[in-house]
Order: structure tokens, then sequence, then C-alpha cells
């Protein structure tokens, strides 16, 4: 069956098709303009979304097996994606509004094109433009491939090194795996949001293409311990959409 076009209709995954907790945050996107529906991953076999907000909290539907099958399939994974953390009675708690996701290994094709269709790389070869890479790895295959479009790379190895370096040393764009040894992406996103130099930076996580239970778990604790007992207003929860939109 051909793929239809929603419009402007996003969809919530993670809540297993329940419109119960999806109540708060579908009434913040209906009230900023949107069509939104609480909605399971199979319907994207035959349909898809403007854009997808999925619950990655503790409390969601198996939020970070569906992350992971979203960002590596190729059906999906151009999909505009905004992770969320929605409490148990469904209030909006964080947001993580990073640029784009990235399985590891890396598709190198994959990587370049986004980053061109982007407008990301439009002045490597005018300026002399950096890039930082964040991973207790490395991703060699990653920095090459950032290099190969004229970029210069900057690598630190913990969250604390990259925040140390990107407050210091200017750059364009920023990669970080989703755990560092330290801290998770998300968190460094949320740390890099207080700084000047890198508020509006563009900000891609590196996840693996599988994640094992434990490590599920782990990070739906530490985004937990992240956000705290926050609550976002509808006016804060909606900037995010309209910077991810050119609004």
């Amino acid at each position: 069956m051909a793929e239809k076009s929603l419009g402007r209709e996003l969809w919530i995954l993670g809540l297993n098709g329940c419109d119960e907790r999806g109540k708060v945050i579908c009434r913040y996107l209906k009230e900023g303009g949107y069509q939104a529906r609480a909605a399971k991953p199979e319907e994207l076999m035959e349909e898809r979304p403007l854009g997808i907000l999925l619950d990655l909290s503790p409390y969601s539907t198996d939020g970070w097996g569906i992350f992971t099958e979203l960002i590596r399939n190729p059906q999906t994974r151009e999909i505009p994606l905004l992770p969320v953390f929605l409490s148990e009675e469904g209030k909006v708690g964080g947001v993580f509004p990073a640029a784009g996701f990235f399985t590891l290994p890396i598709d190198t094709e994959y990587l370049v094109r986004r980053l061109v269709v982007l407008g990301l790389t439009e002045e490597s070869d005018t300026w002399d433009l950096r890039a930082i890479l964040v991973s207790r790895n490395g991703e060699e295959r990653v920095s090459r491939a950032i290099e190969s479009l004229g970029f210069e790379m900057v690598n630190a190895y913990t969250g604390k090194e990259g925040i140390a370096l990107a407050t210091t040393v200017s750059c364009y764009m920023a990669f970080a795996a989703l755990m560092l040894p330290d801290m998770s992406a998300f968190e460094l996103l949320d740390r890099f949001r207080l700084y000047p130099q890198t508020r509006n930076m563009p900000f891609f996580v590196l996840v693996k293409e599988s994640m094992k239970e434990g490590e599920k778990a782990a990070m739906g604790q530490q985004i937990e311990h992240l956000v705290r007992k926050k609550e976002l207003s509808r006016d804060e929860f909606l900037r995010f959409l309209r910077r991810r939109g050119g609004e």
C-alpha cells in the first residue's frame, strides 16, 4: 500500500496508543496549531506523519526499542524525531531537540547526504570550520566522513571534556555518542544550551544499532534524573518545535 501524507499531523509514540498519558502533550500540540495523536509504530507501515515525538521515559512502552528501530530503518530514519520525557501522568518533563540521529557503525553515505540536505556543508569550502566529536571510542569512520566534507575535527572522550573544548574552541556542529563515560548525550545537549557558544550548535547523537535491556533501563533512569520533577508549560514546550521548524 502506498504511504499516505498526513499534512501537519504529529504522532506521539511509546504510549502503546494510550490516549490517557498523551492528553497533555496532544493538547499542547493542538493549541500550537498541530494535528496530533497517540499512535503505534506499526502504523508507519502505511502512513507518514509530519514528525514523531517519542516518549523515552521509564513509563513508555518500549520507547528505546522504538527509538533504535526508527533511526536505523531507511524507511523511517528521515522522519523528524523529537525525544521527550513524559511523567507517569503524562506531564511533559523534558524535551531533547537533537538535530538528528545516526546509528553505529556509521552509514557514511547517509551521514554525508543528511548533512548536505540540512545545509550544514555549504560554508565548509569558504571558511575553516570545526566539528566536535564526543565519544569514548573516537569513532574514526565518523571523523573521516566529516573531514571529507572539509571540517577540522576536535575530539573529546567525555562529556565534561566536550563542554570544555566546545566552549573554548569555536565549533560549527557537534556529534556525541548516546552513552558517554560521565553522562548521556542528552545531558550533554542540555548543558550545551547553557552556553552562548554552543546553545544553537547543531547537535547529532550517535546510537548503537541495538541496545541491551540493561542499557535501556540505565538510559531511562538517567534522563529521569536529568529532568527530575520538571514540568514544561505549553509555551515552553512549543518553543522547541518552533525552533526546529524554523517558525
